[in-house]
């Protein structure tokens, strides 16, 4: 049985060599949110060799866009989206030093080795419960395209937020590995 790991955030190559899939893990610290669009301007200026809105060394990326925030509330529901539509863009920011993406549903075999090579895991987050997730998110502020409404880049601070590693950097994938566990011959 896997104990709950709690970590900080930004993370470093130490941290992600300790995590394995199936740990579940809490993180502390600064999050960014981004999506589709948000990954794509992102790319853009990686490729034009621009500056990004945020440091990406070390980074987590939350595939999130939160419904609208609630008088009183510091953010909407915050669930996660799927991962997939992100696997286009991800190997770039992978390169650039991000160490963690959160999401749900699986990922390809090429985000899956990107991992590996640049140290970087896949972390899910439960789909359906964007409102109790909600809660481990502290301040949340738009630091990046604004016009994008929900997927405008928002800088998160959170405190245990539960994820749990779906691909390390060992190159495994816990859901291909809970199908053979589970399979019947």
């Amino acid at each position: 049985m896997n104990k709950t790991k709690k970590i900080c955030v930004p993370l470093n190559d130490i941290d992600v060599a300790k995590l394995n899939i199936g740990d579940e893990v809490l993180l502390s610290g600064i999050i960014y949110s981004a999506r589709d669009a948000a990954h794509k301007k992102l790319v853009g200026l990686i490729s034009m060799g621009k500056k990004l809105p945020f440091d990406v060394q070390g980074s987590v990326i939350y595939y999130v866009g939160p419904s609208p925030t609630k008088p009183g509330e510091i953010i909407g529901s915050a669930g996660p989206t799927t991962s997939g539509r992100m696997d286009v863009y991800a190997r770039e920011l992978m390169k650039m030093g991000m160490k963690g993406m959160i999401g749900k549903g699986n990922r390809s075999e090429k985000i899956i080795k990107s991992g590996q090579k640049y140290k970087c895991v896949y972390f899910g987050a439960t789909g359906g419960v964007g409102a109790l997730l909600a809660k481990s998110i502290k301040q949340s502020r738009i630091i990046a395209y604004e016009e994008l409404g929900p997927e405008a880049i928002r800088e998160m601070i959170v405190e245990n937020f539960p994820v749990i590693v779906i691909n390390d950097i060992f190159g495994n994938d816990l859901y291909k590995e809970g199908i053979k566990k589970y399979k019947k011959d």
